[in-house]
């Protein structure tokens, strides 16, 4: 058997949450293999609204095994909260998740410093979530950090306090009140004592070396998807950096945050909106500020599922798009939230762009250059409402022809459309 991979081509928010839950029936494995608790995943059924942050989204299955796999990082007093309020929506996710020993943990001081950092940068702010996640990949890779199979150590709270009094002192470097900052609504010390609660209870929970575990189900006959967070356009190292977030959030980070080989992948999907959103700071080239950027805000509820943010919206970008489509590898497109552009009469989609008088039609460099200027093609909308019930062959021909004409330009299908943010709002051919 093979990993199939689910992942956004933009800059998250994409939807991703969604298929992996209207997807998770077919597999036996869902696994979360990058980010921390900056993503926010919404699945919406039965009239119930979840947003997820650290849990795989197949975690609404229960005869579906859920695995935060080692790429993951993890605050333990987030996981709680989330499991909490599965618990008290009549959920048992302490059933079929699985926690991978090698994940790294984030410390209530990385949150502390993720402030420092962002702070100290006043107008050049990334735009940070504040999660702690740049800080906690930083000690990951700087071999100080502590992982989840750690927590068993009798040594545990002298390896946590060695590395939280290096942190405190290079937040002592900086103009910072930590005396009177808030995490969650609570001071340093009692986020920290629940931080420490959430610990205890984490040693309960079925914590295992989830690539030796992985690797023996494949070898079973197991079938596993693989379930990414943020979006291509954020990955470390192929995103509009330094604008972007701090792991791999491509098909490639699927085999490090997992421990498979890439002889293992099988079928990528890649999930993208109609238009293009963006939360926080950086370069957007398709970027909105007027009225029509609010109708799309507006329609598509676009506030961040973790931080509350207004998101930037924007046309679509498909150069960008392409761009991610190869990078991955893509096999089959899913495109979310076709219902908000509803009620347009035109919509514009950017083919290329204009760089200081030279077209450009590939995804640059430099996104960030003001001589940057994206080149449209306007197309008539279908200006209705697309009835909950429709079937894909009775949706409008002015739909039929943006979907084509995205699939001509990324030489890729689309094959799954999402028409609502219920479950059941989905058309396949």
């Amino acid at each position: 058997m093979k990993v199939d991979i689910i992942l956004g081509l933009q800059w998250g928010d994409e939807g991703k949450g969604k298929i992996v839950d209207v997807f998770t029936p077919r597999y036996d494995i869902i696994a979360r293999f990058q980010g921390g608790p900056n993503a926010g995943h919404t699945i919406e059924f039965d009239g119930k609204k979840f947003i997820l942050h650290t849990i795989p989204s197949g975690i609404f299955h229960a005869k579906t095994l859920n695995v935060i796999g080692n790429g993951v990082i993890i605050d333990p007093f987030i996981l709680f909260r989330e499991i909490d309020k599965l618990c008290e929506a009549g959920m048992k996710p302490g059933e079929n998740l699985l926690i991978a020993s090698r994940a790294h943990l984030i410390f209530p001081t990385h949150r502390i410093l993720d402030a420092v950092y962002e702070n100290s940068l006043k107008l050049a702010k990334i735009g940070s979530t504040l999660k702690g996640i740049g800080p906690a990949y930083t000690d990951k890779y700087a071999r100080n950090g502590l992982r989840v199979g750690n927590i068993h150590d009798p040594q545990f709270r002298r390896m946590y306090d060695h590395l939280k009094e290096i942190h405190l002192r290079t937040i002592s470097n900086f103009d910072f009140d930590l005396a009177s900052y808030k995490i969650e609504g609570f001071s340093f010390a009692e986020y920290e004592s629940h931080w420490f609660e959430s610990i205890e209870r984490m040693k309960a929970l079925k914590i295992i070396d989830a690539e030796v575990f992985i690797n023996k189900s494949l070898d079973a006959g197991l079938s596993v998807l693989a379930e990414g967070a943020q979006g291509t356009m954020l990955d470390v190292d192929f995103g509009s950096y330094p604008y972007v977030t701090s792991s791999n959030t491509v098909a490639a980070g699927a085999c490090t945050g997992l421990g498979i080989s890439p002889h293992r992948i099988g079928k990528v999907y890649g999930v993208f909106k109609a238009y293009c959103t963006r939360v926080g700071s950086g370069p957007f080239p398709t970027e909105l500020k007027d009225e029509t950027g609010e109708r799309l805000r507006e329609g598509g509820r676009e506030f961040g599922s973790t931080t509350g943010r207004p998101r930037r919206c924007g046309w679509l970008d498909l150069p960008a798009l392409k761009y991610a489509t190869v990078l991955n590898g893509v096999d089959s497109l899913v495109m979310m939230k076709a219902d908000v552009l509803n009620p347009f009469e035109k919509i514009k989609v950017c083919v290329a762009y204009n760089e200081s008088g030279k077209l450009v039609d590939s995804y640059p460099f430099d996104l960030s250059s003001e001589k940057l200027e994206p080149l449209y093609r306007e197309m008539e909308g279908w200006n209705t409402t697309l009835a909950r019930d429709i079937s894909r062959k009775d949706i409008p021909q002015a739909l039929e022809d943006y979907i084509k004409f995205i699939e001509g330009f990324v030489e890729l299908p689309v094959d799954i459309i999402s028409t609502g943010p219920d479950r059941l709002q989905i058309l396949q051919d």
